[in-house]
């Protein structure tokens, strides 16, 4: 039994799923035979079991060919047991790691993960023959940067600690691994600085880790949703990333990265409503156009969730606050429109998203095409026939940019969401039913934490040295304390006299 936040208790359905640096449950231990391996492996195709004859003595060897290279199998194993005449492992190999007699889980999770295992008749060793092909690294596709780094995550778990370790050389970077869902065994990796992460969060994301019971996952925003502190928020309470550099700069600034092979995003915790806004792109540019940039966005999800409820809400209940000039210039552009405003709004935004997802699935020169000849074609096509008025063609393409002016792709996608909402309370209630909303979202932004920490930090700062990198970012002079989300053991970025 254990006890949320409120104090309630609750019975734990699922034990937390053990794990250790071994990577296989201590608690069961069976022996190793070669009748319990075949057993284990049976029907899988590209198991492979052979014996070779050592001078008087036979070894076997057990491998999925699948997932190691004929020539790397040749160079780690066969090539050392034909050159060798000694039968004991230690004079044959150099790098390798002994199992246990009993150890049967972990062989055949260690075979399944691209081990070459070897039965020797006194000893019983493994060696690491791991070559499934990667895909090589390339510059980032969704957050793209004029300036910075170009190099992003790949699905390769190995790879992207590497590029982290190659910017941070440090032994403070600690990382902890785990080994999640029942049937999938991803290897899952959290990295933090021990040295400044807060011990607080580190503990609160190992738990959960731990305690996540699962068949298995397909990508590490599947692992990121079971993870979050508001699982039915429309926005998203951790930041997630493909860049290097960003989940460098975050280390750095006392948070946690989690990452999971297999898949090339990485998990950022603690993140505020704020971070979704924030590019890594603005600490290049000089700090008059970063904090420009901020403001644009800032003022672009607002203007997105409340433009086109606004056209439909004023239309609808207050007409009387529009200049006569721009009243008849609506009343022309609507004389033909059967609809009222909340449903050619609806019609609108829901034509604009399926030629979004379209453009999505199609192949990138083909979907470009469509997104642009579509919009063109579809728009006209529906003035002229009067189920839309021109100038809410207008308003709906802009909001459609403005949502995806936030660098978080899952914060485009929460405003994308939202924006309907507005539109359905604006068709309701007017600027009322706006309203209405609005106090909503602050309300609900103010009740979110991301790992414990305060969602809407720094609007509301947890100290107010957050406020120099927030909308306005000053010179990085200036910039000498770490943010307070993060609740970082040490508070200033230069080893300065204080500290």
């Amino acid at each position: 039994m254990s006890r949320n936040r409120k104090g309630f208790k609750f019975k734990q359905l699922f034990p937390p799923q053990p794990h250790d640096d071994n990577k296989a449950n201590p608690d069961i231990k069976k022996p190793i035979t070669k009748d319990a391996i075949q057993k284990s492996l049976a029907d899988v195709d590209d198991f492979v079991m052979k014996d070779i004859k050592i001078g008087d003595k036979t070894v076997t060897i057990v491998y999925l060919n699948t997932i190691v290279e004929t020539s790397i199998i040749d160079e780690l194993v066969f090539n050392p047991l034909n050159q060798s005449t000694s039968t004991k492992a230690d004079e044959i190999f150099k790098n390798y790691t002994t199992l246990k007699e009993n150890e049967l889980p972990k062989l055949i999770h260690d075979v399944c993960s691209g081990y070459t295992i070897l039965l020797f008749e006194d000893e019983i060793i493994e060696i690491d023959t791991f070559s499934a092909p990667d895909r090589s690294i390339t510059i980032p596709e969704n957050e793209t940067t004029v300036m910075g780094p170009q190099d992003a995550f790949v699905e390769s778990v190995a790879t992207n600690i590497s590029l982290i370790k190659k910017r941070i050389r440090s032994p403070q970077l600690k990382s902890k691994s785990f080994l999640l869902g029942t049937e999938t065994k991803n290897d899952v990796v959290m990295l933090y600085m021990d040295n400044i992460a807060n011990d607080e969060n580190v503990s609160r994301v190992e738990r959960r880790l731990e305690n996540v019971e699962f068949h298995g996952f397909i990508g590490m925003p599947v692992l990121k949703q079971m993870l979050e502190d508001k699982p039915f928020s429309p926005f998203p309470q951790f930041g997630i990333t493909v860049r290097s550099d960003n989940s460098v700069d975050a280390l750095l600034n006392g948070k946690i990265l989690v990452m999971m092979n297999g898949s090339p995003e990485a998990a950022i915790l603690p993140s505020t409503f704020w971070d979704m806004f924030i590019s890594p792109e603005d600490y290049y540019n000089r700090w008059t156009t970063a904090s420009l940039l901020r403001t644009l966005r800032l003022a672009g999800f607002f203007i997105s969730i409340l433009l086109t409820s606004t056209y439909v809400s004023v239309l609808t209940f207050h007409p009387e606050m529009l200049p006569p000039q721009l009243l008849r210039l609506l009343a022309e552009s609507r004389a033909q429109v059967p609809f009222p405003p909340v449903v050619e709004a609806l019609i609108i935004e829901l034509v604009i998203e399926v030629l979004r997802e379209a453009g999505a699935r199609m192949p990138t020169k083909i979907g470009q095409t469509i997104g642009i000849v579509g919009g063109i074609v579809i728009g006209t096509a529906a003035v002229e026939a009067g189920l839309a008025s021109n100038i809410l063609i207008v308003l709906v393409a802009v909001t459609a940019l403005l949502s995806f002016i936030a660098p978080s792709y899952l914060m485009s996608n929460a405003i994308r969401f939202i924006r309907y909402i507005y539109i359905v309370f604006a068709g309701l209630l007017g600027m009322f039913g706006q309203m209405i909303i609005l106090a909503w979202m602050i309300n609900h932004l103010s009740n979110m934490t991301s790992l414990g920490t305060p969602y809407i930090t720094p609007v509301i700062p947890r100290k107010w040295s957050d406020l120099l990198n927030s909308v306005i970012r000053v010179p990085g002079k200036f910039m000498v304390e770490r943010m307070g989300v993060a609740r970082a053991k040490k508070d200033l970025v230069r080893p300065l006299d204080e500290e």
